[in-house]
């Protein structure tokens, strides 16, 4: 057992929020132009006051053809009553019962994932389980080809990895952008059209039959609703995976007590994604001039909250630096708040519990080999590990 593992960048930030929160909670950021928020009350605000913050960040998104085509289905980044409407249709596919019957299968792709490694004492838990298991499931559902999962990774890596979840907000990172869109388009407008004139089942066949009062999607929605699926989705709960190991790793007597008590597995899920949250900013639009944290902030401003300093807010949680899998009650804002909680974060949730429970049940232990040096995601975009080592002993 090792730990903390955290990279330097993500110290000189956690150090940097733990500075703002007391000096500066709510500030403009001279180098970007964004109002940043440090402190919970202040996120809170934010997230849910649909009245004073917009999910429409498309005024400080350079124009371009490929990516406003993309962009009709996300319903993430739509207001009332754009955002009612289409999330309303694509909720009548993605129902909590449809996730629920998920069950099984991931069980199954988990344990085939695992098997798949064999005797080896030593994996990447990225590459092997925590990117695999919840492509596959999703490229299942959504019945795309899985052998096609390679191709996933490589559009999730340039549209949110290797530019930076940042590069969205400038000309350069978008044109960096456009290839990976307009070939994600192009291959699931595909698979969208075929399912028109076919007779296949699957999550595709109930989007298109999907209707509210005469009103349907059209195919472009829909694949504007699979790529955040596909992509902000997958790579979602990787990391999420990813972090619940490193917690664990730092934490041996949560993982015994894991070992002991499986049903203990969902309040850890919540409290990873307090201390450890995958996303490390959220962003919004100010409609109108709000006063939040002592400062005005002006109506058309963007407003940037930063998700693990908000969750380490002293004023809030108790203890906000330890890892307490019995904290109670265990907040934060990983998913979203509001009318725009995640979708997807059952599903989430779901392929993480039951990942997790498949590696304390098939190994005696496991732990971050001392000494190897992990590769973390850029801290502009994603809090966790890229590739992360795992020695495995079994019973």
């Amino acid at each position: 057992m090792g730990g903390p593992h955290i990279s330097e960048e993500m110290q000189e930030l956690f150090t940097l929020f733990r500075h703002k929160r007391r000096t500066e909670p709510v500030g403009l950021d001279e180098e970007t132009g964004r109002w940043r928020v440090f402190r919970f009350a202040d996120a809170m605000t934010v997230a849910t006051d649909a009245n004073s913050f917009s999910n429409d960040l498309s005024e400080f998104i350079p124009y371009h053809e490929d990516l406003a085509t993309f962009s009709k289905g996300n319903f993430q980044n739509m207001d009332q009553p754009r955002h009612r409407e289409l999330r309303g249709l694509v909720s009548q596919g993605f129902t909590p019962r449809f996730v629920t019957g998920l069950a099984p299968r991931i069980e199954a792709v988990a344990a085939e994932l695992l098997d798949a490694i064999g005797d080896r004492e030593r994996i990447d838990l990225v590459a092997d389980l925590a990117h695999p298991l919840p492509v596959t499931v999703i490229a299942e559902v959504m019945g795309l080809p899985v052998s096609d999962r390679g191709l996933f990774r490589k559009w999730a890596d340039a549209l949110l990895v290797d530019n930076g979840i940042d590069a969205i907000f400038s000309e350069e990172g978008v044109a960096a952008m456009a290839p990976s869109i307009r070939e994600m388009n192009a291959y699931l407008l595909n698979h969208v059209r075929e399912y028109r004139t076919s007779q296949r089942e699957g999550l595709i066949a109930d989007l298109i039959a999907a209707e509210t009062d005469g009103v349907t999607l059209d195919d472009q929605e829909i694949v504007g609703f699979l790529a955040l699926l596909l992509i902000a989705g997958h790579l979602t709960t990787s990391t999420l995976l990813g972090n619940a190991i490193l917690c664990l790793d730092e934490n041996p007597e949560a993982a015994r007590q894991l070992r002991e008590d499986p049903a203990l597995i969902p309040a850890m899920i919540e409290e990873v994604l307090r201390y450890r949250s995958p996303l490390v900013w959220l962003d919004r639009k100010a409609l109108r001039t709000v006063h939040l944290g002592g400062r005005d902030i002006p109506a058309g401003s963007q407003v940037s909250v930063a998700l693990p300093s908000v969750t380490r807010d002293e004023s809030e949680f108790k203890n906000p630096d330890t890892f307490d899998i019995h904290r109670d009650p265990i907040r934060h804002l990983s998913f979203g708040m509001g009318v725009h909680f995640c979708l997807g974060a059952p599903l989430a949730r779901l392929e993480v519990k039951i990942a997790l429970r498949a590696l304390l049940s098939r190994y005696r232990d496991f732990e971050v080999p001392a000494g190897e040096r992990l590769v973390y995601h850029d801290p502009r975009g994603f809090q966790g590990a890229k590739v992360l080592p795992l020695d495995l002993f079994r019973a």
